[in-house]
């Protein structure tokens, strides 16, 4: 697979042009919208195995934020057959309460797969969630980079970043 021309491929799929708000709270001249591949079984395909170019042969489960990078972690579960979690943003009140969600055991190597990343907090939050219960996160990947700071959020807070696309690669 080449990388630049599934770049291309994601813009053509993703790309709105416009006046946005991001999760962020940033205002953008355009949106690169996540689920315009992930409800597309041909690009979610092709993503999701290009993501796991991006997963060590050490990591044994995977994991994913609610609710973007829920079929981008299934999807690569898939392609690779490892096991995966499902990280909610906060505990529901009821059931198990709990913010990870799935089978795991302390000391697990663990790589976060994560949509689009801007300034990565999310991704970080998601990332000490897993940790905080006591696995331990190898690196986080995501399918779009915007180089908007997530990069160095990420690496700031002491985790590795490995995006599978960046802004630069789509000529944004």
């Amino acid at each position: 697979m080449d990388i630049q021309d599934l770049a291309q491929k994601v813009k053509d799929t993703a790309l709105l042009e416009g006046d946005f708000i991001l999760s962020s709270g940033r205002r953008s001249k355009y949106y690169l919208d996540k689920y315009r591949i992930e409800t597309r079984p041909g690009i979610l395909r092709e993503v999701a195995i290009g993501l796991t170019t991006k997963i060590p042969p050490e990591a044994n489960i995977l994991a994913g934020p609610e609710l973007g990078a829920i079929p981008l972690v299934t999807a690569v579960g898939l392609e690779t057959g490892l096991p995966f979690l499902l990280v909610r943003k906060k505990a529901k009140d009821y059931g198990t309460k709990n913010v990870v969600e799935g089978q795991f055991e302390k000391g697990q190597k663990t790589v976060l797969i994560e949509d689009v990343l801007t300034t990565g907090t999310q991704a970080i939050t998601a990332a000490d969630s897993l940790c905080e219960i006591g696995l331990d996160v190898l690196k986080i990947v995501c399918v779009i980079d915007r180089e908007e700071g997530a990069r160095e959020a990420v690496e700031g807070a002491g985790y590795v970043f490995d995006p599978l696309i960046t802004r630069t690669m789509m000529g944004l």
